[in-house]
């Protein structure tokens, strides 16, 4: 009895032993802990894992990184999500505990978009370049190729500042002969990204430079591929995103003579030259860049709507991007929407991407304005010529003869008297499905349509701009075309392990279809209302009409595969091929298959390499072939006209006839880019440290170069175009990034890429040796567009200076020179100047490129910028060409010096009217180092503190203040030495190019 009694004192003691802890315990006050979790540029961590360390209390932060966690004041709170360290942070009583996570790079684990699949970038085994949306859209860009300036190796990126103006792009140098364009891939569909398309939509891009990547696109992707994928929504609750950007533009401007300057230096030339002056009106001081140069005005609006379920999601985009030019009478408009979502049930997957656009732009000048470029005509014209004058046609001032006589052209008159634009609406999309009935099978079909609608107009009012200028009535050529595409594409794809190794698979047929249509018309005399000066454009009011029009189709066949190997994360390969066949050549033409391989070893998982400083290490080497049809749809026929006429018999009568205009030639076939890559990835301390560097051999084969023959032959069509050509590009590229997390409030980033480039025509073909065009040759054994000038050796100093410059027979060179003039090298000994003098003296291209990428953040705080490089270019520098002949023509450089024999230390030549000599613009005077350093961006941005914004609705906010192009380092004594120049043979001349502009902006980004 008495030990049942002590088991029950016992007991119960327990009990109450165990009660009293309980209430112990629970007597520890828990409290709500709440805040909000971010990534270290500010975006919240949507759906990150928050648990009271040591048990299994947890929850999961919102879409808009707001939790909220019930924990005891002496707790710890662990938060992690994938791509990010984990932090453990004490609440020590705290009720709000906002988190920075920080990037873990050491377990990020990219994936990107190959083409018809994705791949790890760290198993990638060809050279691809990925540009991130953040390094995009910081600038103010108009288009994808003008953001890309400078943030990656072995791509080259020329752009200006006129409205709505195209940056031209080269990957990895010049292919062929005719154009460098990239092939653009948005979102799966073959399509182009030009000003029309809205660089704020982009998530990311990948670059695809080397055959072996590109091999998957064949015929169309010799000039590298550009892959765009566009914004997505993500799972959560609807979040709409709001961005404004308002920027003000400045563009460079020449310092000039004055009046007083000017009229000195034009009476010299005229009495020099032994000739009556010029009866200059000094009433007049015309600052022609005043009248023409502006302050520019761009504002570019965003507005984004996006979220999704667990198997949907969606994302709808709108932008208006407006650009008042920094010339007069220029400006570019653009309104763009696009729409995408997805949805999975099962085994099915659908979705579509629709993008619409609409854009005009005002362009100034045209074919018949002569010299109608305002960089040149601004220099032309004296600043004695008023602006208006009532006494000219139209009622503008252009000269007179006897008071000022110039070849000049009135830049407010061209701008007044010619309206000429042109607006676009493209609508381009896509909607697929995919069928998945295994893991690791999986079916897609895409079907692509791509429309849009040109409206071209073009109306000359009646007047004139410039002196002895024949009258021509008004008149208006009006154009409309439509262009339509349509992409069907079918592929599947395997993906599996087996144990060690891993297998993907890539199969398909691709099917595309063009169609281009284009009618005009033009008529003479327009009504006009003579009340307001308004011009009628409409084509039935007018005289002497004119129509015309044509039609061109295309189809493009396809079937591609590519297979990938993985043996255990050691040794990767993967092999393409793609065959092509094309309406655009003759039957016997029409098919070319196009293949690569490529390997990487990956050293740094072998057992024998054990340097813990490298985090991975693998070498690359890839082969591979593409193509290039650079010719028009029926380039291989020939073309014959019927609707001639001749005067033919005894009585001379009209009589109807047709002509060959255009010779045929069934032997057209693909331009063949042979590529081999040699490259090492290497990474280092926890991934912190990583870099890449590439060789590359590309020769291009069968390049279609157009041979002049004889018009009689039946040419009138153009100068027929054959295989015959080939080109080589041999190159080096290397970069470097680091990222550094010193500590929870501040981080560095810095990156670097290099280029080297040599091309070289290797021949021409058909017996040709060279090639002159302009002021460049391009022969074989050397880069295209090599300087081809008259060399010189300073000025004359004396007559006796003249008369002892003889060839070796005593031939005086240069007789009718006078001290002053320029002396020229008689190269071939002839005793005289002539073209057969002239030499290679310089290259366009430049000997090595860079770009350099840096930023830090400290807290709320960003900075980023962005510099670019070029060095050992030669370009010709056209403007010098006009203003550094003192001839009394146009208007000088502020402070220009011409030789006298008081002032004989000079370059500049003596002040003459009429000589012909010192004015050649074919000689190397006006080369000079393109060579230069430009910061061409540079940004400063803060986001406000969560806990202020949540107040007013926001879970993110941010204000940034930017600037562009506001420093260059250079010798240059052009506007600007990153001028962009489209013909490829004269790359390197600058005659009137408009120049890069100052740009300053300030951003305002929210989202709720």
């Amino acid at each position: 009895m008495k030990t049942i009694f002590k088991c029950m004192l016992n007991t119960k003691c327990l009990l109450l032993l165990a009660v009293f802890f309980a209430q112990n315990a629970f007597s520890q006050s828990t409290s709500q802990v709440s805040g909000t979790i971010t990534s270290t540029d500010g975006q919240p961590v949507a759906f990150a894992n928050v648990i009271v360390k040591g048990t299994s209390n947890g929850t999961s932060a919102d879409f808009d990184g707001n939790y909220t966690i019930e924990a005891a004041s002496d707790a710890v709170l662990v938060f992690s999500y994938i791509g990010f360290k984990t932090q453990e942070i004490p609440v020590n009583n705290q009720t709000t505990i906002d988190v920075t996570m920080q990037d873990d790079v050491a377990t990020l684990d990219e994936v990107i978009v190959v083409g018809y699949g994705t791949q790890k970038k760290k198993d990638l085994t060809s050279s691809i370049a990925v540009v991130e949306s953040d390094q995009i859209q910081k600038r103010q860009s108009t288009t994808v190729a003008e953001s890309l300036q400078g943030l990656a190796a072995g791509v080259n990126v020329r752009g200006g500042g006129s409205p709505g103006q195209e940056a031209q792009i080269e990957i990895r140098g010049l292919k062929n002969l005719q154009n460098a364009n990239p092939l653009y891939v948005i979102d799966g569909n073959i399509t182009t990204a030009n000003r029309d398309f809205n660089p704020n939509d982009i998530e990311s891009i990948q670059i695809l430079k080397d055959a072996a990547a590109a091999a998957i696109y064949g015929s169309r992707a010799a000039n590298g591929v550009i892959i765009i994928t566009t914004k997505k929504g993500k799972k959560g609750p609807l979040k709409i995103e709001v961005s404004s950007k308002m920027s003000i533009t400045e563009v460079p401007r020449y310092d000039l003579a004055g009046q007083e300057e000017f009229v000195r230096l034009t009476h010299m030339a005229h009495d020099n030259a032994g000739i009556p002056r010029q009866n200059l009106d000094l009433s007049v001081n015309t600052d022609w860049q005043d009248e023409v140069f502006r302050t520019g005005l761009i504002q570019d609006q965003n507005l984004s709507f996006s979220g999704g379920g667990e198997n949907t999601n969606f994302f709808m985009s709108a932008n208006y991007f407006g650009n008042k030019g920094t010339v007069i009478d220029t400006d570019f408009d653009r309104l763009s929407f696009r729409v995408n979502s997805s949805g999975t049930k099962g085994i099915f997957k659908i979705g579509e991407n629709l993008a619409l656009s609409n854009s005009k732009t005002n362009e100034t000048g045209g074919p018949e304005a002569f010299r109608g470029n305002p960089f040149i005509d601004v220099v032309r014209m004296f600043p004695t010529i008023p602006v208006r004058d009532e006494d000219n046609p139209g009622g503008y001032g252009y000269g007179e003869q006897g008071v000022a006589n110039t070849f000049a052209a009135n830049p407010v008159a061209i701008a007044n008297l010619i309206d000429r634009s042109l607006e676009n609406f493209r609508i381009r999309g896509n909607i697929f499905s995919e069928l998945q009935p295994f893991e690791f099978l999986k079916y897609r079909l895409n079907f692509g349509y791509e429309t849009s609608f040109d409206h071209f107009r073009h109306i000359r009012k009646t007047g004139n701009w410039t002196l002895n200028q024949p009258y021509e009535p008004s008149f208006m050529n009006e154009n409309r075309a439509q262009f339509q595409r349509k992409l069907l594409e079918n592929t599947l794809s395997f993906s599996k392990d087996f144990g060690k190794h891993n297998v993907n698979l890539v199969a398909g047929t691709t099917y595309q279809s063009d169609m281009y249509e284009q009618i005009n018309g033009t008529k003479r005399n327009l009504l006009v209302n003579n009340a307001n000066g308004q011009y009628f454009d409409v084509l039935d009011l007018g005289d002497n009409p004119q129509v015309g029009g044509f039609r061109t189709e295309s189809i493009l066949i396809s079937y591609l595969g590519r297979l990938e190997y993985n043996y255990d994360n050691k040794y990767l390969l993967n092999a393409v091929v793609r065959r092509d066949g094309s309406s655009k050549f003759s039957d016997a033409n029409k098919w070319s298959s196009f293949p690569s391989v490529s390997a990487a070893w990956r050293l740094s998982n072998e057992s024998f390499f054990n340097v813990e400083e490298i985090s991975d290490l693998k070498l690359r080497v890839s082969y591979g072939e593409l193509g290039s049809g650079n010719i028009g749809e029926y380039e291989y026929l020939g073309f014959i006209n019927t609707f001639g006429a001749v005067v033919m018999g005894n009585e001379q009568s009209l009589n109807p006839s047709a002509t060959q205009v255009k010779l045929s030639n069934s032997e057209l076939k693909w331009e063949i880019l042979k590529q081999t890559n040699f490259g090492v990835d290497v990474s280092l301390f926890d991934n912190k440290l990583t870099a890449t560097a590439d060789y590359f051999i590309a020769r291009t084969e069968n390049v279609l170069f157009g041979f002049p023959i004889l018009l009689s032959t039946g040419n009138d069509g153009g100068n027929p175009i054959a295989n015959a050509a080939t080109v080589e590009n041999r190159g080096f590229e290397f970069n470097v990034n680091y990222n550094q997390q010193v500590n929870d409030d501040f981080s560095f980033n810095a990156s670097l890429n290099l280029t080297t480039l040599r091309n070289e025509l290797v021949s021409l073909g058909n017996g040709l040796n060279e090639s002159i065009q302009g002021n460049t040759l391009t022969e074989a054994g050397q880069p295209v567009g090599m300087w081809y000038v008259l060399q010189t050796d300073g000025l004359f100093q004396s007559q006796d200076d003249v008369e002892s410059y003889t060839n070796s027979e005593g031939v005086v060179i240069q007789p009718t020179s006078q001290p002053g003039d320029v002396k020229y090298k008689d190269l071939n000994d002839d005793g005289q100047i002539t073209n057969e003098d002239k030499t290679v003296v310089g290259s366009p291209w430049p000997d090595f490129q860079m770009g350099f990428n840096g930023g830090f953040t400290y807290k709320n705080v960003d900075f980023s910028m962005n510099w670019i490089g070029s060095f050992g270019a030669t370009v010709y520098n056209g403007y010098r060409s006009i203003v550094e002949n003192v001839d009394g023509e146009h208007n000088y450089p502020a402070g220009i010096q011409p030789w006298t024999p008081e002032n004989p230390n000079t370059d500049i030549p003596r002040a003459v009217n009429g000589n012909t000599l010192n004015s050649r613009g074919d000689s190397d005077r006006w080369l000079e180092d393109g060579s230069f350093v430009r910061l061409k961006y540079v940004g400063l941005g803060y986001n406000f503190k969560s806990d202020l914004i949540e107040k007013i609705g926001f879970n993110r906010a941010r204000v940034s203040l930017s600037a562009q192009n506001i420093l260059t380092i250079t010798k240059y004594t052009g506007l600007d030495p990153e001028f962009s120049n489209g013909n490829i043979f004269q790359r390197g001349v600058d005659f009137g190019s408009f120049p890069n502009l100052h740009t300053y902006s300030l951003g305002v980004e929210f989202s709720f």
